[in-house]
């Protein structure tokens, strides 16, 4: 065991409030991310094993994905592009499936990047496959991009603006505090640099592409006529997108240069969760790797004031399989008390 608690994750949700599951995206991966519950919750296994052969069946960065997600000891390989995306899709795609399968019923779905694909298919939008197609073609399109990342830095957009400079843009706004800075390896060095200098902190993103950055827009040429071809279905659970901050729309949902330009338009998530919980108090159910977003979600004024709730389903670091199941089942408990009873037939 790591020595952390299972319950960590899992906060007072005994007050009945809607669900809204979080979904995260690049950053929340790594080595055997929830592969502890293959052989203890089939549902999860199930969803899993659907996306990882409907992946793979594609071939090209498909290829091996099981492989090195059981089996690959080297964090280099899972945060490469071609692991990192296509993994994070279907583990949030499987812990979304885990939780409808409890009878709990979401209000609604905010993903984090690659999370909002998860959240399209969980919603209705896309089956999985035609999104695997979608996930698969994006993620051979930036395979070859050219080097570059992602840092956060524990400071405002305004704060951060007078630093950028040779293409490093901001990337992400996660919180009103901390804002993800995303560009080609060279100038986001130097930026970062000065930053430090000034006294800011920093973190790396474990990204080796500048996700959310302009200088993707090459790679992404031509991708919105790949999508174009996929049927598109309106979303049976709300989706709060983490682009525009606002519920998606059945237009949105349509246009393919709305899912063609996610890799390069920055995420809003901040935005995005403050709207989302300006809907009313809810409880928050992160359903991806790590606390990434539990974390963030903690220091909304509606989550401190107690109003929401966090429920975060898998232990907040790397640790063993057992750690994964615990976690999992903690959050379980509580979860199920919130599922809506089963409808009785009139007699």
């Amino acid at each position: 065991m790591n020595g952390m608690r299972p319950s960590a994750g899992v906060e007072d949700v005994s007050a009945a409030r809607p669900v809204a599951l979080l979904l995260p995206g690049q950053g929340s991966q790594h080595l055997r991310m929830a592969a502890g519950l293959m052989t203890a919750e089939p549902v999860f296994a199930g969803a899993m094993d659907e996306a990882l052969t409907t992946l793979t069946d594609l071939g090209g960065p498909g290829t091996g994905l099981r492989e090195d997600w059981l089996g690959t000891s080297d964090p280099a390989v899972m945060d490469h592009i071609t692991r990192s995306q296509p993994l994070l899709f279907a583990v949030d795609y499987a812990l979304g499936r885990l939780v409808l399968s409890w009878g709990v019923r979401p209000v609604a779905l905010l993903g984090h990047s690659i999370g909002e694909v998860a959240a399209a298919v969980l919603s209705g939008v896309f089956t999985l496959r035609d999104a695997a197609a979608m996930v698969h073609d994006r993620v051979a399109r930036l395979a070859d991009a050219p080097p570059g990342g992602m840092v956060a830095v524990a400071a405002t957009c305004d704060e951060v603006a007078p630093f950028l400079t040779d293409g490093v843009v901001v990337g992400a706004v996660n919180a009103v505090r901390q804002t993800v800075l995303a560009g080609l390896d060279g100038p986001l060095g130097s930026v970062t640099a000065a930053l430090a200098g000034a006294g800011f902190v920093l973190q790396r993103v474990p990204a080796s592409t500048a996700f959310h950055s302009p200088v993707l827009a090459p790679a992404m040429s031509g991708a919105g006529e790949r999508i174009a071809a996929l049927p598109v279905g309106e979303p049976g659970i709300p989706v709060m997108s983490g682009y525009t901050a606002r519920f998606l729309t059945a237009a949105e949902a349509k246009d393919p240069a709305f899912w063609a330009r996610q890799p390069v338009a920055p995420v809003l998530f901040w935005p995005a969760l403050d709207a989302l919980l300006a809907q009313g108090h809810l409880v928050l159910v992160e359903a991806g790797p790590g606390q990434g977003l539990s974390q963030l979600a903690r220091r909304h004024p509606a989550v401190r004031s107690g109003g929401s709730a966090i429920v975060s389903l898998l232990p907040a670091r790397p640790g063993t399989a057992e750690d994964d199941v615990a976690a999992v089942r903690a959050a379980a408990e509580p979860l199920r008390q919130l599922a809506p009873p089963p409808a009785t037939r009139a007699v």
